[in-house]
């Protein structure tokens, strides 16, 4: 898996790892010759801190001025369409 504990004591991710893991499947697919049927991500339309990273650059001090999750860290919804912009531009120049 891709979350960690931060220095803050909560359960996160970071946004670069994550867009790093996309990248890194996808390249794996396209060196097997095979197609990737597509990404998961944990996301919510919510403007919660519970990933660190992205454009507005949510750091560890950070997640804990909107941590919801019940469970595992989600991308909000600034970062989820950073990442769907990032994932498109990869797979455009792929």
């Amino acid at each position: 898996g891709n979350t960690f504990s931060a220095s803050s004591g909560y359960k996160t991710r970071n946004f670069d790892a994550i867009l790093k893991e996309i990248k890194q499947f996808f390249q794996a697919h396209e060196a097997e010759g095979t197609h990737a049927g597509g990404i998961h991500l944990e996301m919510t339309g919510q403007h919660v801190t519970e990933c660190t990273g992205g454009a507005y650059e949510i750091s560890d001090e950070d997640l804990a001025q909107a941590y919801k999750t019940q469970c595992d860290p989600r991308l909000n919804a600034d970062q989820v369409l950073e990442m769907a912009f990032l994932v498109a531009d990869h797979l455009r120049n792929a």
